[in-house]
């Protein structure tokens, strides 16, 4: 199977008048190599092209013949990368040189906290997209060289190979780790890309967060799911070699720490259920009006910060976010458990809040249709913090997108982003409203 090479390339421009950033979406790629008069009245297409077959060790990558122009801030069609990629090739030395053969298993066991920090390492060093160069770690600096170095695959593969590592998932299995893919076996150089799921940024999941390589180099951002363009064509895959398996019902749970970016605002998978259940076990089942479930939660935050503090922590070691350390103490019975309240205190009273503040009656109260006397609370109390501009009248008993908007200020307020700020009061939002 041939792995083309070419692409449609459009030098870049200075210019972001409306007019020149309407051709740039509706007109073809200019021929020329550099700006020439006003863009938007250019209109000519060149197409350089190479084609090449699946590289085997020892083989050169083939040359494309345009340079790259940098990437657009600002315009909408610059976040949507090109997507011109190498074929499959061996992981390459130092030298630049194809290494020795690999001798590591074609489906390496990893964990999803293991392809995170992998992903990571390569938005920290800012790595240039280029399908013809290759970082010291041997991978191709592309896009499906960057998923192939994310999961630690024996060899630099590309999106007509990529899937063969995976098993497709649906949308509502997709955790960090995950990739989406678009691959276009009639035009292969034709939109087909790879992205590296990161978790939801909000509670519709309409957006999540994205790790690629695309130019001007690797970056981690909010993408609306499941991209920017050929929305109806990209396929959610899961790893074949994941030690933790599949979530949901029946997942197998771990003794071993899983990282940190399991856990924390966004974050949605089968580590934040058996944290929840291990810190229920140790004494945190006040924290928790419904679940534990599988996406972070300040009852999540709440009962692990409890527990860190029963053991004499405090400061770092108390942030509500579970290390190393806390981890293990969780899964190895060790330390002492969350003290019970003490008798008399709002929060052990049926239908209190968990957080010393009486009255928080739980999500249920504050949804679409919801009305109740609990929503005039919660809108007068914004009243007072000062997050009541969205009221044209009332508060009311009947929960309204003003109700949302001001929820949603108060949490932005606080310092949260994504699923964290969604506008709906949790416990601590709750509690802070009313402290």
């Amino acid at each position: 199977m041939e792995a083309p090479v070419f692409e449609e390339f459009d030098p870049a421009s200075d210019c972001d008048c409306p007019g020149c950033v309407h051709w740039r979406r509706v007109m073809p790629p200019s021929s020329l190599p550099g700006p020439v008069g006003h863009p938007a009245a250019r209109k000519a297409l060149v197409i350089a092209a190479a084609a090449g077959t699946v590289l085997g060790v020892g083989q050169a990558t083939p040359a494309v013949a345009a340079a790259y122009g940098p990437a657009r801030p600002g315009v909408p069609a610059g976040d949507e990368p090109e997507t011109p990629q190498g074929g499959k090739a061996p992981l390459h030395g130092p030298s630049g040189k194809p290494a020795k053969p690999s001798t590591v298993a074609k489906t390496p066991t990893t964990s999803r906290a293991e392809i995170i920090n992998r992903a990571k390492e390569w938005v920290a060093a800012r790595v240039p997209y280029d399908m013809e160069s290759y970082w010291p770690d041997g991978y191709r600096q592309d896009c499906s060289g960057f998923v192939s170095m994310a999961w630690n695959l024996p060899g630099n593969e590309w999106t007509g190979s990529l899937d063969t590592f995976g098993l497709q998932i649906s949308r509502d299995q997709l955790q960090p780790g995950d990739i989406l893919l678009f691959h276009n076996p009639e035009n292969p150089e034709n939109g087909s890309h790879v992205i590296l799921f990161g978790g939801w940024t909000d509670y519709t999941h309409s957006y999540y967060l994205a790790y690629e390589q695309t130019r001007p180099q690797t970056r981690k951002q909010a993408t609306p799911y499941p991209y920017w363009s050929n929305s109806d064509r990209y396929a959610a895959y899961r790893y074949k070699g994941l030690a933790e398996g599949v979530s949901g019902a029946g997942a197998s749970t771990t003794a071993r720490y899983p990282g940190s970016a399991s856990f924390g605002p966004g974050a949605d998978n089968s580590y934040v259920t058996q944290l929840g259940r291990l810190l229920v076990e140790r004494g945190a089942g006040r924290f928790y009006t419904s679940g534990p479930g599988p996406r972070w939660s300040d009852a999540d935050r709440l009962a692990t910060q409890a527990f860190q503090r029963a053991q004499g922590w405090s400061g770092a070691d108390a942030d509500g976010l579970p290390g190393p350390q806390t981890w293990s103490y969780l899964v190895g019975k060790k330390g002492k458990d969350i003290p019970a309240p003490p008798a008399g205190n709002p929060g052990t009273k049926p239908g209190a809040s968990s957080h010393g503040v009486p009255g928080y009656p739980g999500r249920g109260m504050f949804r679409p249709g919801a009305d109740n006397e609990y929503v005039t609370r919660l809108g007068k109390r914004l009243i007072e913090k000062g997050f009541g501009k969205y009221y044209t009248s009332g508060p009311g008993p009947r929960w309204g997108e003003a109700d949302r908007r001001g929820v949603e200020a108060f949490q932005r307020a606080q310092g949260w982003r994504g699923g964290a700020a969604d506008g709906c009061p949790g416990p601590e939002t709750w509690r802070r409203l009313f402290f």
